[in-house]
């Protein structure tokens, strides 16, 4: 069995049973899975093989970019350009049409930031990341100190301005929207914890609060998180992808032979969820397709 069944609705999430195929293998560490509808591929990363590959059923795996500047979280924006949190050098930026990069964030207050490390994209424009230390890290980015001394969750507006939203987390990590961009979840690391926010008119947060524990047996911790479309929420941790209703009630765990750091979901029905665990990339298949 490649499932941990808690409560009776995990089995029309999820499944009854889930099978992992695995589609590459023998990278250094897999992060940032993104899938591309139209071009109907997967880009994801390998942190410390500076390198950004792409995922096709027809090709298998290849590469997309290299070097990456030891890219973790991608995310595409509302134009479809390319958006990567780079841990080497602790930015933010766009691949334009063109190929050329911009660069969307990489300071806060006059100060480098410590390491971009997930994204998401809401549907004004405004672009959201945390900012942990791991990119400071040795294997996983460059080790050096930190110029801030909070690890905070920020915002991008359509101008380019950075606004810091919340600076009370030990390791924020991946964050994703509800379906109607009303809250913003965002989970913490080193607290096995994921916490909501209410997104204000002006796209700032308000009343942050916990709303679900990560617990169970086996390697992991919170990472990569997202959304399906009747409101389910995936998140990483102990042992696999730990799934909970919309009223946050933990309904089982999708089983993982290596730690899952990311994962998403995909395919022409978005119900393939693809997921980055150590050295490799799996897929599986899901009863309810993932949120656009």
């Amino acid at each position: 069995m490649s499932i941990e069944s808690r409560d009776p609705r995990f089995a029309s999430v999820v499944g009854e049973d889930v099978l992992l195929e695995e589609i590459g293998s023998g990278f250094l560490f897999t992060e940032g899975p993104l899938w591309h509808p139209g071009g109907a591929y997967l880009l994801f990363s390998d942190i410390p093989g500076d390198h950004i590959r792409r995922w096709r059923q027809a090709d298998g795996v290849q590469t997309f970019r290299q070097p990456s500047n030891m890219s973790n979280g991608l995310a595409w924006d509302r134009q479809g350009r390319l958006l990567a949190c780079e841990h080497a050098t602790s930015r933010v930026t766009r691949t334009e049409s063109d190929g050329s990069i911009t660069v969307l964030a990489s300071h806060y207050d006059g100060k480098t930031l410590n390491s971009p490390n997930d994204i998401v994209a809401k549907s004004d424009g405004a672009i959201y990341f945390t900012d942990p230390t791991y990119g400071r890290m040795k294997y996983f980015g460059r080790e050096r100190a930190c110029e801030l001394t909070f690890q905070g969750v920020y915002r991008v507006d359509a101008e380019g301005k950075v606004t810091l939203l919340a600076d009370d987390f030990a390791q924020p990590n991946g964050l994703c929207f509800s379906r109607d961009e009303s809250r913003l979840f965002v989970n913490d690391t080193s607290r096995q914890h994921i916490r909501v926010f209410d997104v204000r008119a002006d796209g700032t947060l308000a009343d942050g609060r916990v709303w679900a524990n990560t617990t169970g047996t086996g390697p992991g911790a919170p990472d990569g998180m997202k959304i399906d479309s009747a409101g389910n929420l995936y998140c990483c941790g102990p042992g696999g992808i730990h799934v909970f209703a919309p009223d946050a009630t933990a309904l089982g765990v999708i089983r993982a032979p290596q730690p899952a750091a990311n994962f998403c979901f995909g395919g022409d029905d978005r119900r393939s969820l693809f997921i980055t665990a150590g050295t490799s990339l799996y897929r599986t298949r899901v009863k309810i397709p993932g949120h656009i």
